[in-house]
């Protein structure tokens, strides 16, 4: 016993020191590991993912008049928004334009101001052509009133009250057309002249039918790519994988070509006498389907197969042998174990095709516009980035919602351990 006792007691300190090394050299490791894939994060971050925080912040962000116009903008903050400021505001806003005409900020103060109330520009541009502080007038407050009786109006600065506020919700209402009006009430814009919800619903509808048509089409081909000798197998999947060795543009392109009135597929179809006139297969929604689902096949079929080449038959076989249908077999017993890859695939067809700008700038007519296009037509035509960061805000919430109602149901984590 004294000699157990002993022995128990000039082990632990040896346990102990063999903790501590093995801890140590585990701290190290993670360290390595750390440098190692320092480079791709700092690239990640200066690259991706700081250009996407700096366009959603937009969305919040108002900073066009308090950089022109600085302390016309406080003395806005602190005014309560009754009725007519003094004349002390309206000598702030004089020397305003005038600071801004100076330093060539005057038309982006004018056009933030025009988002929050149409014609403002043209109120703006005016006023600062014919209101000279070379030789001030014996009171600012009658010389504005007299330029535009719209300057003796109570909206008109509680209008640019909001409009020097940040951060400020008027971009993420605007994108989804509504606004607040200068009583500082929101409305929401008829149904019938609504731009960006109806954008957004036409968006996710195409998103949708679009995953569904790519899920139809390649589940039966996954199926077989599982199905057959890996040898063929292998040489079938390089007809799935060369579409991602071509150019995204060259493929819509190419639709383009194949779509058109005169192009190949009515060729085909009026000489084959199953059509009399050219069918409209493109500048539509089904030009845009067509496209986006030629495109996105590929994502479907991968992330399918990925879970299928997993699955033994034997189990198929089972249901098999103790007599059930061959058709029931696949559907009961197959199907539900490939629920991760179709699940993985409509996630990924789904949200890739939220996103899709090309396709449908090329393929779809007037009615077809996605949300992807009409950001890009307020950061390059209207240059109103706050709309633009707007829309992407609620495309990337949009996209976070959809990626838990599919791990909801379907259990999208399960595929990695397919």
């Amino acid at each position: 016993m004294p000699v157990s006792a002993h022995t128990a007691t000039s082990d632990s300190p040896t346990r102990a020191h063999g903790r501590a090394s093995f801890q140590k050299a585990r701290r190290r490791a993670s360290a390595q590991a750390l440098l190692l894939a320092l480079p791709l994060i700092v690239f990640l971050l200066s690259t991706f993912i700081a250009p996407i925080a700096l366009l959603l912040a937009r969305s919040v962000q108002n900073h066009e008049m308090p950089d022109a116009m600085p302390a016309l903008t406080r003395a806005l903050d602190a005014w309560d928004g009754q009725g007519v400021p003094d004349e002390h505001m309206f000598a702030l806003l004089a020397s305003g334009l005038k600071q801004a005409q100076e330093s060539g900020h005057l038309g982006t103060v004018a056009r933030r101001l025009n988002f929050a109330q149409p014609e403002f520009r043209s109120l703006l541009m005016r006023t600062a052509r014919n209101i000279s502080t070379d030789t001030p007038p014996p009171a600012w407050k009658p010389a504005f009133a007299e330029l535009d009786q719209r300057w003796n109006a109570p909206e008109t600065w509680r209008v640019m009250k909001r409009a020097a506020a940040s951060p400020t919700p008027d971009y993420l209402l605007a994108a989804v057309d509504a606004q607040v009006s200068p009583q500082g009430s929101v409305a929401f814009v008829p149904d019938n002249a609504s731009v960006y919800r109806q954008a957004f619903l036409r968006t996710i509808s195409i998103s949708a039918t679009v995953t569904l048509l790519c899920l139809l089409l390649g589940y039966p081909v996954a199926w077989m790519l599982a199905k057959l000798p890996e040898k063929s197998s292998n040489r079938l999947m390089l007809l799935v994988i060369v579409p991602f060795w071509t150019s995204l543009l060259v493929r819509t392109t190419a639709w383009y070509v194949l779509l058109q009135p005169g192009g190949v597929i009515n060729s085909l179809l009026m000489s084959l006498g199953l059509a009399t006139h050219p069918l409209p297969l493109i500048f539509n929604r089904a030009g845009v389907l067509i496209g986006m689902t030629h495109v996105l096949l590929p994502y479907m079929i991968l992330a399918i197969y990925s879970v299928m080449k997993g699955v033994s038959p034997i189990y198929v076989r089972a249901a098999q042998s103790l007599g059930a249908h061959p058709f029931t077999a696949f559907v009961r017993v197959y199907v539900p174990q490939t629920l991760p890859g179709v699940g993985a695939g409509c996630f990924l067809v789904f949200v890739l095709a939220l996103g899709y700008y090309i396709t449908p700038a090329l393929l779809g007519g007037a009615g077809d516009e996605m949300i992807s296009q009409l950001i890009a037509m307020q950061t390059n035509t209207q240059l109103n980035w706050g709309l633009a960061g707007a829309l992407s805000a609620y495309l990337v919430i949009f996209t976070a919602i959809f990626y838990f109602l599919f791990n909801r149901i379907v259990g999208i984590d399960r595929l990695r351990f397919g």
